[in-house]
């Protein structure tokens, strides 16, 4: 995290510089939040590992602030997150976003740390390869860590929209610590992944993306080339892990095709690396039954399915299964939602059960319930087997400031 800062802070004094010689006609606009949010997680079922606990409260702190000028043209974005939690990796601090970003004409430029999405599935975002995942704040990889890049944007009406993504630097994945749920039975410590490339984390890795709008298509297609995200794990006959992260190509696709109230989705990859080749895509659909009581109720049933070359020894075991699940939105003045849904493994009896559900009260306030259920898990899933007795129940509350 020190070498994050000291790029950013190079990168900084350019932008500073830069922001000194412009002319500023009108008064610079800024906003500042703040989200202090109260975790509980709760797991049930006896610990399968030694050191695990069954009960997990922590705190979590998710500050917010902007400064826009030159009419909205030019503007400055931070959003940082810590969190405190008993197991004492999970109890950690990043900087989701800081970057300055400049936009003119038909061209956009952001430089510092930046969290970039792409996909459209529901069950897994296979082309969303620019950030490192933060695999100790969440189970389904929601959460990602800020990327330090240079990001260049060219906006045509034509041709869609072409994105250039230069980056400097690689962050390690983390694990959960000896107390933690949701991990090996190895211990894993992020510093003991080491790297294909020589030049390690300083390796500079490239991307680029193209994404456009024809009729009812949402096309994008991307390319990445440089150390991937993901590490890759070996395992020995006596069960130890051994991982690193290897240089990698990865082309990727996604697609969604609006038509009335169905949403047709794509997402495939095709990754390369001297250590492993394969394929990967998940396909499905969702379709919307819109106001069915009158009020605003918005009933979405979904379904799609996964695969994955690397078979039982994909990170995150989705190798050959179904998703399906149905997202309730109340569309009321609390924005009220519910998602729930379930995977099942076409080729053994694991399954995941899940469900979502989030509501405001007042302005400031909002809960947010999630339960993970571990249902039947195959010995031979050698990923998700480690997480059999795992099944949780977590509970937030957030105060917005």
């Amino acid at each position: 995290m020190k070498r994050i800062i000291i790029f950013v802070l190079v990168l900084w004094v350019g932008v500073y510089l830069g922001i000194s010689q412009e002319k500023v006609n009108e008064k610079p606009k800024h906003e500042l939040e703040l989200e202090l949010e109260a975790e509980y997680r709760y797991f049930w079922d006896q610990a399968q590992f030694q050191g695990q606990l069954d009960h997990y409260p922590s705190l979590a702190l998710r500050p917010e602030y902007s400064l826009e000028w030159n009419r909205g043209y030019e503007n400055i974005n931070f959003t940082g997150f810590f969190r405190w939690d008993r197991d004492d990796e999970r109890t950690h601090w990043d900087i989701r976003e800081l970057y300055y970003q400049k936009a003119k004409g038909n061209w956009e430029l952001s430089i510092g740390l930046k969290k970039i999405y792409w996909g459209v599935a529901e069950s897994n975002h296979l082309v969303d390869i620019i950030n490192q995942t933060d695999a100790v704040e969440t189970f389904d990889g929601e959460e990602k860590l800020g990327q330090p890049m240079v990001q260049f944007s060219y906006i045509t009406s034509n041709w869609g929209t072409f994105d250039f993504f230069y980056l400097p630097y690689h962050r390690k994945r983390t694990f959960p610590g000896e107390k933690g749920r949701l991990r090996f039975g190895t211990v894993i410590d992020q510093d003991d992944l080491g790297y294909e490339s020589g030049a390690e984390e300083w390796r500079q890795d490239v991307a680029i993306r193209w994404k456009h709008y024809v009729g009812i298509f949402d096309l994008g297609l991307s390319h990445f080339y440089g150390t991937g995200r993901e590490p890759l794990f070996v395992f020995d006959p006596q069960g130890n892990i051994n991982a690193f992260y290897p240089v990698i190509h990865q082309t990727g696709l996604d697609l969604q095709i609006t038509h009335d109230a169905f949403l047709w989705k794509l997402e495939s990859i095709y990754r390369h690396a001297d250590a492993q080749d394969f394929m990967a895509f998940v396909a499905g659909l969702e379709y919307t039954f819109s106001n069915i009581d009158g009020n605003g109720l918005d009933i979405g049933v979904l379904g799609e399915y996964l695969y994955d070359e690397r078979d039982e020894l994909s990170l995150n075991a989705l190798q050959n299964d179904l998703f399906f699940g149905s997202r309730l939105a109340f569309n009321d003045v609390q924005d009220t939602s519910i998602l729930i849904g379930g995977i099942t493994d076409l080729e053994s009896s694991s399954k995941i059960f899940s469900i979502e559900a989030s509501r405001r009260f007042g302005s400031n306030w909002r809960a947010e319930v999630e339960a993970r259920i571990f249902k039947d898990i195959d010995n031979t899933e050698l990923i998700l087997s480690n997480f059999r007795e795992d099944s949780f129940l977590r509970i937030t509350i957030s105060r917005f400031f």
